[in-house]
């Protein structure tokens, strides 16, 4: 099935942009990992249309309004397409509204007016999405940054209707038959502010034969009638006959009127769909392009380059431009228009990892405007988002804001002021907000008093201990770097704190109770509890900011190597515990079939890499390789579990170049082993930075030695501005591990034991 996929997609859509230039967008596939539901996720995606970091993005619809699974590969019948920006499926969707065509007889209620579709008849491209469904109508899209530009083309001779559907929640419409013209408004969603509503205007190429209301509660009909407001309003319009029917679509939080300028601005220009499609084909192969892959097999191609779409399209923008073509935005957290930046849908305890990472080397420009937006919100806030959606939620756990905020600055991206960033950190570090776990801190008076947090006081105790440890080693980087001694010496104290959950006993981070004992009934294979969404063998890796002291708290180096080759294989066996049945990380675990290595969740991801500091990288690179191959495909079963964001795509993308972001914080990222024999990033200032691994194949995964810019480099780390001076790392790759290199103190990648 992947094979064809790709061949499609090829040969389909065309491969050559222009004789000059391959057409790269080409290779992704945006149905990658849309095979998925609530028992089991291969991603957990939706065939998303949009450009990089866009307001608004569309997708077709094959669920239920409202249901987070919004579109799944398994359904044979389509209802709508949709304005959508939807992070994951657990949190829903907000601001949707969708149009239909329904061919014959009006039919206006979404599951009367699902079109039955085969996969066969459906283009699925960043740029472009079509279907052919079984009535014969056609349907295309492709994006705006904050609208699209649809066509709808309707058999010969058929009754032609296009359908707006308010969604699930108060929305308003007025039709405009002279204009050829709907304009509108909803306000869905869960984690929105007061009096939110946004704002869109659809305006269609050809002329109405008539028009009228409804609302998708009772289904009610208001024929003739041209506004209308009330919980799931919308409109129809009926079209001649056998029509083919653009309609261009924009949106603002704004207002209005800001909704007709962004039209204006995004959408005048474009009288066939095919140039609004061109411009968002330029826009996907520029940046692609900035990443050029050469050599291996199509399929890698396919699956790195559907990758690194997914992981270019969260965060959202959330601002937009006035007539003056000046940035200013609706806040999602206070109600207010500000001049300025915003972005939005984003949890942070998924993507401080890599996705962030991989945006300051290819978006300095953006991560700049985004670390200004950070303090921001949080002055509208009065926290820092952890997961913005597009108001803070207060998903998972940890402060990682202060992750983003030190890793752009260290990486010389210093668009902020560090004082208001440390000032807001310690506010967040020493309260609990009203929201969920990553809202402030759970625990946070233990976790200072007895140096953790406890259990069952807090639930997931040893996950925050760790993760607020590495936060607070990023808070102390960042006043280190910018003289602070107040909150170098308050952060210096505490983010050795990984080390007290640490049970040499049983050799595991362990849960501990108020009185110092630790959590009765230990074992490793048990989830929850102490654990958030995995056990002991998964948590045990998460000192990023000081590996060495973690082999040290280990016994050393030798039974570092050995607990990390456990991981691999130990069963792959499951007690459910505290979950009290199996949720779909267990399952996802257990399919993988790589011992207890849940690649399929973020607390894991990096573990393969730490074999770098302890005196056998080989083995990092031979597991890389190896999880590249076996967990990731272009195909609908794409992922090894919830795509999250563009994290699970950003691991990809950057271990397919050589090299993973352990520690955001630091500018070192720790060497594995690329995918293709070459490749050629293009920064933001110009340079180019070449990583060429030379006789690489499948069976050559080991780096037998290693230049950068024609000297010889025997690190298992490389710094960011090594990459940002622009560059040539040579690795010479063999099929035999070279056990002897890169066993230096000074080879090892950072850790603060080691400072």
């Amino acid at each position: 099935m992947l094979r064809e996929i790709i061949t499609t997609l090829l040969c389909g859509a065309g491969i050559m942009a222009s004789a000059q230039q391959k057409d790269l967008v080409a290779y992704a596939n945006t149905l990658q990992g849309t095979n998925s539901e609530y028992a089991l996720s291969h991603g957990n995606t939706y065939p998303t249309t949009g450009l990089p970091f866009g307001m608004h993005a569309w997708s077709p619809q094959t669920g239920n309004n409202g249901d987070g699974w919004k579109y799944q590969y398994k359904a044979t019948t389509i209802r709508g397409f949709q304005q959508v920006h939807q992070c994951s499926p657990w949190v829903g969707d907000y601001a949707v509204f969708s149009l239909m065509p329904v061919a014959g007889t009006l039919k206006v209620n979404e599951e009367q007016r699902a079109a039955a579709f085969s996969h066969k008849d459906e283009t699925a491209r960043p740029d472009y999405y079509k279907v052919t469904f079984h009535n014969k109508t056609t349907a295309e899209v492709t994006p705006t940054e904050r609208g699209a530009h649809l066509r709808f083309t309707f058999p010969a001779k058929t009754p032609a209707y296009v359908v707006l559907d308010g969604y699930n929640a108060l929305s308003g419409v007025k039709i405009y038959p002279a204009e050829r013209k709907i304009t509108g408004y909803v306000t869905n969603g869960r984690f929105i502010p007061q009096h939110f509503r946004n704002y869109f205007v659809i305006v269609f190429d050809q002329p109405f034969e008539a028009a009228g209301t409804w609302e998708n509660v009772k289904g009610q009909i208001f024929t003739d009638a041209l506004s209308g407001e009330g919980k799931g309003m919308g409109a129809f319009i009926r079209f001649r006959n056998g029509a083919k029917v653009q309609a261009r679509v924009a949106s603002s939080y704004i207002s209005a009127e800001q909704a007709e300028l962004t039209w204006q601005k995004e959408l005048a220009g474009f009288k066939d769909l095919e140039q609004t499609r061109a411009a968002a084909n330029k826009t996907w192969n520029t940046l692609f392009n900035r990443v050029l892959v050469e050599g291996g097999s199509e399929e890698d191609k396919a699956t790195f380059y559907s990758c690194l779409f997914r992981a270019n399209l969260f965060s959202h923008q959330f601002f937009e431009y006035d007539a003056q073509g000046a940035a200013h935005y609706f806040s999602p957290y206070d109600g207010k228009v500000h001049s300025g930046y915003m972005y939005t849908d984003n949890g942070f305890w998924d993507t401080f990892r890599a996705q962030f990472p991989l945006n300051t080397i290819l978006h300095p420009t953006m991560e700049g405007r985004y670390m200004q937006a950070l303090l921001d919100a949080q002055q509208q806030c009065g926290w820092f988002p952890a997961w913005s959606f597009p108001g803070e939620t207060g998903g998972m756990l940890g402060n990682h804001a202060i992750s983003l905020l030190t890793d752009a600055w260290v990486k010389g991206i210093r668009t902020f002021d560090p004082k208001q960033a440390l000032d807001a950190y310690f506010h967040e570090a020493m309260n609990k907000g009203p929201w969920g776990g990553a809202n402030g801190r759970a625990g946070w008076k233990e976790y200072y008093q007895l140096g953790y947090v406890s259990f069952p006081e807090s639930h997931g105790s040893t996950s925050q201990t760790l993760e607020y440890a590495y936060d607070d080693f990023c808070a102390y980087q960042l006043a280190k770097l910018t003289g602070n001694q107040f909150y170098q010496y308050v952060f210096g104290r505490s983010l050795y704190n990984y080390k007290n959950q640490y049970d040499s006993a049983t050799g595991f981070m362990r849960g501990r109770k108020l009185d110092g004992s630790w959590v009765e009934d230990f074992n490793p294979v048990k989830w929850g509890g102490p654990y958030t969404e995995g056990n002991a063998w998964h948590w045990q890796w998460s000192v990023f900011h000081d590996v060495q002291g973690l082999i040290d708290l280990m016994g050393g180096e030798a039974r570092f190597i050995a607990r990390l080759d456990s991981v691999f294989s130990t069963g792959n066996k499951v007690d459910v515990g505290y979950y009290g049945q199996m949720i779909h990380e267990m399952t996802e675990m257990v399919n993988a079939d790589m011992g207890q290595y849940a690649h399929g969740n973020q607390p894991v991801q990096h573990m393969i890499y730490l074999y770098n500091y302890a005196g056998q990288p080989w083995k990092a690179q031979a597991h890389a390789r190896d999880v590249m191959k076996r967990l990731y495909n272009a195909g609908p079963d794409g992922y090894p579990g919830d795509e999250d964001q563009g994290q699970m795509s950003s691991w990809y993308v950057m271990s397919a170049l050589g090299f993973y972001s352990v520690c955001p914080g630091t500018d070192e990222y720790v060497i594995g082993s690329p995918l293709f024999p070459k490749v050629t990033l293009t920064l933001e200032n110009g340079k180019q930075f070449v990583v060429e691994a030379r006789r690489n194949s499948p069976e050559n995964v080991y780096i037998q030695s290693a230049t950068l810019n024609g000297r010889p480099y025997p690190h298992n780390w490389i710094r960011h501005t090594d990459i940002t001076n622009g560059g040539v790392l040579v690795l010479e790759m063999g099929k035999e591990p070279a056990k002897g290199r890169g066993l230096e103190a000074a080879d090892k990648p950072y850790s603060i034991s080691r400072r």
